[in-house]
């Protein structure tokens, strides 16, 4: 399964990485808003946004690309390692 997480914060990233890692995901992180965000998203099989550290305009370029490639998209307002393994934990399972 491929995974999106868009939003969190940037010390958290290889914390993001390795939960994926632990359920078998391959993952790509996003904190920042790039130029080429929507190309860089791909296809992905589950896109998690974390609401309260992304922009308005993050979520989307997200949520847009999650309508062209049939991705769901999961929001959570918290952008802890815990919220992740606990969505990760409800969709791969």
């Amino acid at each position: 399964m491929s995974v999106v997480i868009i939003g969190g914060h940037d010390r958290m990233v290889c914390q993001y990485k390795k939960v994926c890692k632990q359920f078998n995901c391959k993952a790509k992180v996003f904190t920042q808003m790039s130029a080429n965000l929507s190309k860089q998203i791909g296809s992905p099989d589950l896109i998690v946004l974390f609401t309260n550290t992304v922009s308005h305009k993050m979520v989307r370029c997200a949520v847009e690309e999650a309508g062209r490639c049939n991705a769901d998209v999961i929001r959570c307002h918290t952008s802890s390692k815990n919220a992740l393994e606990e969505i990760l934990g409800s969709v791969c399972v």
